[in-house]
């Protein structure tokens, strides 16, 4: 199997490393204009990895869904990109201030029981513009109304957020990411439990990034909204399968071997390896 997809935003060689027998993710081959750079990350929960030796690297405007079993790292991952977990071994590198990457954790994630409105949320999304402390101009609150309305919910800036459906609430913490304007937009399972038009018209807002020129790196499980409107895919499983464009990556032979590397775990986490 051809695992080496030179000339694709993520451009990765999948070879196993002869001085090391747990490592199957060799060193990537770096594109030129790589924004995000994964180099040999492995991230651990007491000592007991749950992302093993990952190499990548991601294009200034790729669009890449993250792909593999439940327990694979996914997650884990995107938390380390976005700064919240940190590295065991490895490095994360960006071509950019990390102060601009955006994070969506899951919806199931999100504590709505706090008594704000719509309006409110979006404007959170400027913190990294005027601090924690600062206040909002006009042309401020005019981006976080013209998201709110970008995303559909037009007429709702002064509902409380309690108030909402799992769909709606969504699209609000996408507006909330559009007013960051950030460079890269990390999204942990953004259309899970949401309905189909509410995808559609999200996917329609990760698109129009992708267009603007933000690299945008998306957890999903749903393998054929990924061959359908992913350009590219990394499929993992703890370790790296493969990556490069979706359909070729999300191939039967590379799903199976994800499948046989998570049937492989017998605990929640293998130990970790030695150097």
């Amino acid at each position: 199997m051809g695992r080496g997809l030179v000339g694709n935003p993520i451009e990765a060689v999948l070879t196993r490393a002869r001085e090391h027998p747990h490592r199957h993710a060799a060193q990537a081959v770096q594109p030129a204009a790589a924004i995000l750079e994964l180099d040999d990350v492995t991230i651990a929960y007491d000592r007991h990895p749950v992302v093993h030796h990952i190499s990548g690297a991601f294009a200034a405007g790729s669009l890449t869904a993250l792909v593999g079993p439940n327990g694979a790292g996914k997650s884990t991952l995107l938390k380390a990109i976005a700064g919240l977990l940190p590295v065991t071994a490895g490095a994360i590198r960006f071509g950019i201030d990390r102060g601009a990457v955006a994070y969506l954790p899951q919806v199931v994630d999100v504590d709505r029981s706090f008594p704000v409105r719509v309006i409110d949320v979006v404007d959170f999304g400027h913190w990294r513009k005027v601090g924690a402390l600062g206040r909002l101009d006009a042309q401020d609150r005019t981006a976080s109304v013209a998201s709110i309305a970008a995303v559909g919910l037009a007429g709702l800036e002064n509902q409380p957020i309690g108030q909402l459906s799992v769909g709606q609430f969504q699209r609000v913490l996408f507006a909330r990411l559009m007013v960051q304007e950030a460079a890269v937009i990390l999204l942990d399972e953004p259309f899970n439990a949401i309905d189909q038009k509410t995808t559609a018209d999200l996917m329609h807002v990760v698109r129009t990034w992708q267009d603007e020129g933000r690299t945008v790196i998306a957890a999903l499980h749903d393998l054929e909204q990924v061959k359908r409107e992913f350009p590219d895919a990394l499929l993992m499983a703890r370790e790296l399968v493969a990556c490069g464009p979706a359909r070729q990556t999300l191939s039967d032979e590379n799903l199976a071997r994800a499948r046989a590397l998570a049937a492989s775990w017998s605990d929640p986490a293998a130990e970790i390896c030695a150097r």
